[in-house]
This record gives C-alpha cells, structure tokens and sequence, in this order.
C-alpha cells in the first residue's frame, strides 16, 4: 500500500473518533443528565485547557527525542481508558475531570497527525500542499461515518458514542504500529532554545506570524462554540409539539454530518484557492462563512424554507471550517523549516483549540445561560451575537494582517 493511502487510513480514524462524540455529546449531556449550559461549557473547554499546552509539549518531544509514531500510539492509548472510564459517570465533576484527561492526550494527537503526514509526504518528495488536502479528506469521512453512525443507532442522548470512540482508538493503537518511522533531526550546534523545544515560538517575532497566531486564538472560540451548541439546538425544536418527530429533532447528527460533507468539498479546493487568492484572502472567506454559519442557524427551523436555511448553513460550515483550519495549518508548514515541523503545528493547534477553544467554551457557555429562561433558550440572539462576533473579527483581521503571497521567497525561521 502506497504512503498516501496510509495516512488516509490513519486520517479516517483520527478524526472518526472526533466524530463519535463532539457533534452530540452536548446532547447527551442537555438532554440525558441535565447539566446546565455553564456545566457543559466547562466539559468542552477541557479542549481548549488541553490544547493550551500539550500540543506544544508533545511537539517539541516529537522534533527533539521520541518518534511521533510512538507518541501518537502512546496518546490514543491514554484516550482510550479515559473514554471507557468516562461512559460510566453521571456527574458533572467527575466527567470533567475524564474528558480533560481524555483531550490531553487527545488534542496533540492532531497537530502530530498532521505532521506524521508532512514528513512522510516530504521524504517521499511529495507536493505538501497539492498532496495533503486529499489525504486530510478521510479524516472527514471518518467524521461523517461517525456522526452517521451514532444518529442511525440512536446514540446521541446515551453513553454508547463515548464507548464507540473508545473502542476506534483502540483501533487506531493498534494500525499506528505499521506507520513508517519518523528521523528526529538533530543539529550539530544547539542553542539552549533550541535545545528546550522553543524553536517555533521565534515565529512570533514576525508581526504577521504573531498577527497570524492572535486571530488563530480568536477564530478557535468561534470553533469551539458551534461544536459545543449545535446539537442542542436542533433537539430543542423537538419541545415545539409540530416539530417533535421532524428530521432535524430525532435525528440531528445527520443534519449536523451535512457540514462535513461540505468539507470534504471544500478541503479539495483549498490548493486552488491559496494558490490563486493567498492565505489572508482564503481566511477572510473562512470569517464571512463563519458569520453566513451563525446568521442562519438565527433564522432556521423545521419549517420548510427554516429548513434550506439549516442546510445552508451546514454547506458555508464546509468553508468556514476548512478555509481556515486546513489552510493554516498548510501554511504553518510552508513558513517553518521541517525541523521545527511538529512545534510549529503544535503551537498553532494550542492557539486555536486551547487559548482560543477555552475561551470559547467558557464564554459561549455564559452567553446561552443569559437567554436561558423557564419558557427555553432564545437561540435567535444567541446565534446573532456569535454571528456579530465573526463579523467583526473579520473586519478587524482585514486591517491587521499583512501578507504578500506573491513573494518570490517565502519566509522560513
């Protein structure tokens, strides 16, 4: 088996067992063992606490001392118990504490996916940017499959979607093991920087790195909030008797899927789109998308013409999520030197799923406690005012961020 068709293998795992719980666990939680929003915000946000520092951690001990091969086995590992363990508890506490050990190991694991991939794509002369998108399109396939499966089998409100995303980590342990091993680079002459890891925090000597990695932060809570809420949002229309049996309340994982189906669009187009408009361009598309996202969850319901506004939203979801996450990480990789690879994808995944997701959780969990009354949750202004948020953080992202795709030399630290 050729090594593209390896890491698409490794890919549909990954994020497969993303896919079994992020899109519903909020359901589950809501519906099932009634925690409040601020509860469930506190649950989601172990991503981001997670994130804040073991992707840096574990990418710099990938760069420096042991192969991400072993590491990304020794993570899933680690995910696999927490999320066995996590399927039998009921409090709110204690499965805080389950899924914040399940999102440490968890969270690096993607940002060394990625990099897993561009060193094996690299030493097999392969085109990162023409390459990686149709690999990192299995991964979401997984992500629907999952999704799809979850819905199908009625495991939205119930444990069964933590033990499914345990046993495909076992899985993924297990396939990891045939995965082609990964040379550490090691410099004759070190600085003690060099030495500790820190190498790809110099990124942020370059104003438009550091403007980069500030709006990667931003744009991570906007991630988080759509993850953590949009499930619930769809099983709250099931309160309104005429809505109770629609698509959109019994099954709505499979609604939620038709985002990741867009991806799988989107994630095709990305090479073009960087090639021909360049990365500040393709992220203000992602921002617009992101504010399209929101607006129309505000106004959609199981009505009819609510209904195309719903799929609408799912499709600008593709967009939102790629055009931003794909291609950044793309160009991380094309801006740092291939033995900084691991602490640089790190160092953006803390960025956008750490400060950013914590950020998120915490506050979005916040918001829809403030328009939650006796009579429900007023998810038309709670929408908006996350719509509004992108809005403005793709104006201000407009005015700030300053890159020249043109350059005949990029910029390597």
């Amino acid at each position: 088996m050729n090594i593209k068709n390896r890491l698409k293998i490794m890919m549909f795992f990954q994020y497969f067992i993303w896919g079994s719980w992020l899109t519903t666990l909020g359901i589950y939680l809501f519906n099932t063992l009634k925690f409040s929003g601020a509860e469930i915000g506190m649950i989601f946000s172990t991503k981001g606490l997670a994130a804040l520092i073991m992707p840096c951690i574990i990418g710099i001990i990938a760069d420096k001392f042991i192969q991400a091969k072993y590491l990304y086995m020794l993570c899933h590992s680690i995910c696999a118990v927490a999320l066995f363990y996590a399927a039998s508890v009921t409090t709110s506490s204690l499965l805080f504490w389950l899924m914040f050990a399940n999102a440490m190991a968890f969270m690096p694991t993607i940002a060394l996916s990625n990099s897993i991939s561009y060193a094996c794509l690299d030493k097999n002369n392969l085109n990162t940017v023409e390459v990686f998108p149709k690999i990192r399109v299995f991964g979401t396939v997984g992500f629907i499959i999952a999704m799809w499966m979850i819905s199908l089998l009625k495991l939205d409100s119930s444990n069964g979607q933590l033990y499914v995303a345990c046993a495909a980590s076992v899985v993924l342990v297990i396939y990891s093991a045939t995965l082609p091993n990964i040379e550490i680079k090691q410099s004759q002459q070190q600085s003690w920087s060099s030495r500790l890891g820190l190498d790809a925090f110099v990124l942020f000597k370059k104003p438009v790195m550091a403007v980069f990695f500030l709006f990667a932060m931003l744009l991570g809570a906007i991630l988080q909030i759509t993850n953590t809420f949009g499930g619930a949002f769809l099983k709250d229309f099931g309160k309104i008797p005429e809505f109770s049996d629609s698509l959109i309340v019994q099954h709505p994982a499979i609604l939620l899927s038709v985002s990741q189906m867009a991806e799988v669009a989107f994630i095709l187009t990305i090479p073009f789109f960087l090639k021909k408009f360049g990365i500040k361009k393709v992220i203000m598309i992602s921002l617009i998308a992101w504010t399209l996202r929101f607006g129309l969850f505000a106004f959609g319901d199981p009505t009819p013409f609510g209904f195309v506004l719903l799929l609408l939203s799912m499709i600008v979801y593709g967009c939102a999520f790629d055009f931003f996450n794909i291609s950044g990480s793309i160009f991380i990789e094309k801006e740092v030197n291939s033995n900084i690879r691991a602490s640089a994808q790190g160092l953006f995944m803390t960025m956008v799923n750490g400060i950013g997701a914590y950020l998120g959780s915490i506050l979005s969990g916040m918001v829809v406690d403030k328009f939650t009354y006796t009579t429900g949750r007023d998810w038309q202004t709670i929408w908006l005012i996350f719509a509004s948020y992108a809005l403005v953080l793709g104006i201000i992202f407009y005015f700030t961020f300053n890159y020249d795709h043109n350059r005949n030399e990029t910029v390597k630290q």
